[in-house]
């Protein structure tokens, strides 16, 4: 009792006004500084809250809010674009990236349409485009964004085969996800902008992967051998089909040809007949000379024989002369 005694009737040394109000503003104007003005980025935005309650949303540059905790700033990054992996996660970034040995298969193994499994792994980038939605109107918004993802993937798979999933509609499946969860989180006023999805491997499981390789192989050589087979019918069809072509052209223009002289030379004919029926001998001569006229110039010996001679010659030697 008394040692408190003591220490209760001490008195303390008495400090200079001047220097008490001297340090007072010094504390007063480290407070304002270090509590009342704050600077943002050029990639980001400032959103003050008033005793929790939303007032503003500033822009990049030197601000002032109320200090002593009475407003207070969250800064979001509205420009810089975030990644969610699925199916993988990535350890270290780089030339020759370092992934995680961990089994994600629950995130990555999908039914497809044609009941079969597909190893889907893919990435979502995203950026915010509403602050205020991003940070006020759903509360995790880390894990929405990775459910809706994984959603919209598996909805989009289970409506297309294996094959059209691994080989074919890669593209599409991405570019149809990106659509439908940007609609989706736009219904949730999530206020994120999705830029990309990129599907990474797509595979079949690896304990069914020997039989699919062997699946894929007939296929192919399936396809190998109807290529052939159509090359084969466009090289021996269109070949059959003009030779077919110019056989029947050749037809019909040796059925005109012959139409045409059965009709000339019946014209022909009809015209000698019209004149020998009106003038018989001299028809019959005009005939006759343009016979021989014909005939004469191919023989090249004529031998003249006297009709009125009675006896037979003992020889003619027709050889002589060669």
């Amino acid at each position: 009792m008394h040692k408190f005694e003591e220490v209760k009737n001490m008195k303390l040394p008495d400090l200079p006004k001047k220097k008490i109000i001297r340090w007072v503003i010094i504390i007063a104007v480290a407070v304002f500084i270090l509590t009342g003005l704050y600077t943002i980025n050029p990639e980001e935005v400032g959103v003050i809250q008033r005793f929790g309650k939303y007032i503003k949303t500033t822009e990049p540059g030197l601000h002032f809010k109320i200090p002593f905790g009475i407003d207070t700033l969250t800064k979001v990054p509205i420009k810089k674009i975030k990644k969610e992996e699925f199916g993988f996660r990535t350890i270290q970034a780089g030339v020759k990236s370092k992934f995680s040995s961990r089994d994600y298969s629950n995130e990555s193994l999908m039914l497809t349409g044609d009941t079969n499994i597909a190893d889907v792994e893919w990435i979502v980038q995203y950026r915010i485009k509403n602050p205020y939605n991003y940070l006020f109107v759903i509360r995790n918004m880390r894990n929405t964004i990775r459910a809706v993802s994984e959603y919209v993937v598996r909805q989009i798979v289970g409506d297309r085969s294996v094959d059209e999933v691994i080989i074919l509609d890669r593209k599409d499946i991405a570019f149809r996800s990106e659509k439908m969860m940007q609609v989706v989180l736009d219904e949730y006023r999530a206020g994120i902008e999705v830029v990309t999805i990129k599907l990474q491997n797509v595979n079949p499981p690896d304990k069914v992967k020997p039989a699919f390789n062997a699946v894929n192989s007939a296929k192919q050589e399936k396809e190998r051998i109807t290529n052939d087979a159509w090359q084969k019918y466009n090289q021996v069809i269109p070949e059959a089909k003009g030779k077919a072509k110019r056989t029947i052209e050749e037809a019909e223009g040796y059925a005109v040809n012959r139409v045409n002289r059965a009709e000339g030379d019946a014209k022909k004919f009809i015209e000698i007949w019209n004149k020998y029926r009106t003038a018989k001998t001299v028809t019959k001569k005009r005939l006759y000379l343009e016979t021989m006229q014909e005939i004469l110039p191919k023989v090249e010996k004529v031998y003249l024989v006297d009709e009125d001679q009675k006896g037979i010659l003992p020889l003619l030697d027709l050889g002589r002369g060669k």
